[in-house]
């Protein structure tokens, strides 16, 4: 492709100088061909005129020889005609083919009349003038031919069209290498990341399209490094926490085959591998929710509804919860009315407010408040829980990442709620953060738009 786009260049650059040389040769004959004949037909005029007052003045004889010896001769053939046909000719030709003179048109000119034609195109022109000498009336025609300058301008034409062209011609070989180039290095880069080298630089520093293409295609390298990055931290994420319950399902129905397990142990064991099945399950059902609506097929069911009775019937549904631990709820709910999917929305509040609880010490105070504005309502939901440290921060809408890792056991969790609640909220235009000190609880801000739109 690069061979034949450098040869298109090429190709396309010589047919426009030799198009375009050949359309400006014609049209400036066109337009400078009356402009020429009109210059050579004064001329001739001025120069016959001036020969016949040479032989109204000398006689005939001196006439001739005066005639025969002007420098003017270059450019000019007079030929000197009797009334019977027979003609002096005066000046070499050169191999110039001179124009016919019919008996019609030297009557015409004996009898005392002009005669002027251009037989020959440009700057060829024939003209016939009654010489009146002591001899009586002769028919005198004089015949431009091809004048010095004339010929002068149409080799300076060619050698500069040459020139032009050999010229241009060499530049262009040299500018298509630069431009051609950077496309070289665009071809084997793809090659390089199709192969999975994402470490690729270009340095390609133009300006032009194939700089703005250059740094596009940077970026994209960019993102796909990212993307494959975490797919492969998703693949590993998926197959450790597919093993961990997949390892104490097969370990615990092992140790069922034992003929000698006590019921309350086989029923322990049977408990385990049901509750593990439902930890896999649960993952299967998060993932299968998370790819629905990152691949945005999901179609946002919009309805409006008040927001804070919904906060509301999530707290009570989850005070088995907090209420075995005692964990109170200090409430400062405003009433509002959101336009949203909120069937969507019920598993974000469910999700925070569950990590809230889970999170939380024994005893302690969950605060959840909503603010709005003219555009945006603001749900701010408070813990005062093992907090989430900065580095950790920055990861905690990723899938499967767990900020405590080193309580995992204890807490549990696949690590999927709060990457389903960041994409619910993108899907309905709205923003989430955090703030969070280890020891010091953790606060999440939640921004929905007052109406969201599909």
């Amino acid at each position: 492709m690069i061979r034949s786009l450098y040869i298109r260049v090429v190709l396309t650059f010589l047919v426009s100088v030799i198009a375009g040389t050949i359309i400006a040769f014609f049209a400036s004959t066109w337009m400078f061909e009356d402009k020429l004949n009109e210059n050579a037909q004064i001329n001739l005029r001025n120069f016959g005129q001036d020969i016949v007052r040479i032989y109204k003045t000398l006689p005939l004889r001196e006439a001739d020889l005066f005639v025969s010896e002007m420098k003017q001769l270059d450019s000019y053939h007079i030929r000197i005609y009797e009334a019977t046909g027979q003609f002096q000719s005066y000046g070499k030709l050169n191999g110039h083919k001179p124009a016919t003179v019919t008996m019609e048109q030297l009557k015409k000119v004996i009898d005392g009349g002009v005669v002027q034609v251009t037989p020959n195109g440009i700057a060829s022109v024939l003209l016939g003038l009654p010489l009146k000498t002591e001899m009586g009336t002769k028919a005198m025609f004089l015949e431009t031919l091809a004048p010095p300058s004339s010929s002068f301008v149409a080799n300076w034409a060619m050698i500069f069209a040459t020139c032009s062209l050999i010229a241009g011609s060499l530049l262009i070989l040299v500018a298509s290498i630069f431009l051609v180039r950077p496309i070289k290095k665009l071809t084997k880069a793809t090659k390089r990341i199709a192969a999975g080298d994402f470490n690729v630089k270009l340095n390609i520093k133009q300006t032009s399209e194939l700089g703005t293409l250059a740094r596009s295609f940077e970026e994209m390298m960019h993102d796909l490094q990212q993307l494959e990055q975490m797919r492969r931290e998703f693949v590993s994420n998926v197959s450790h926490e597919v093993q961990s319950p997949l390892t104490s399902i097969s370990g615990y129905a092992q140790a069922l085959k034992q003929v000698s397990l006590t019921d309350h142990e086989r029923s322990r064991y049977l408990d385990i591998i049901i509750t593990e099945a439902q930890r896999m399950s649960k993952m299967s059902d998060s993932l299968l929710k998370l790819s629905l609506l990152e691949s945005q097929s999901q179609q946002l069911r919009l309805v409006t509804r008040s927001l804070d009775e919904q906060i509301r019937r999530v707290i009570v549904t989850l005070q088995p919860q907090w209420s075995a631990r005692n964990i109170q709820f200090d409430l400062n709910l405003k009433a509002v009315h959101l336009t949203a999917d909120h069937d969507l929305l019920n598993q974000v509040w469910t999700n925070i407010i569950g990590n809230s609880i889970k999170f939380s010490m024994d005893g302690g105070i969950i605060n959840v408040s909503i603010k709005q504005d003219i555009k945006n309502v603001i749900v701010r939901i408070s813990d005062t829980g093992i907090g989430i440290s900065l580095e950790d921060q920055k990861r905690i809408f990723e899938r499967f990442f767990k900020a405590d890792r080193s309580h995992s056991r204890k807490y549990g969790g696949s690590g999927m709620g709060l990457a389903i609640v960041k994409q619910i909220i993108s899907l309905h235009q709205g923003d989430i953060r955090v703030e969070s000190e280890p020891g010091q609880g953790t606060t999440f801000f939640v921004t929905l738009p007052v109406t969201s739109t599909e």
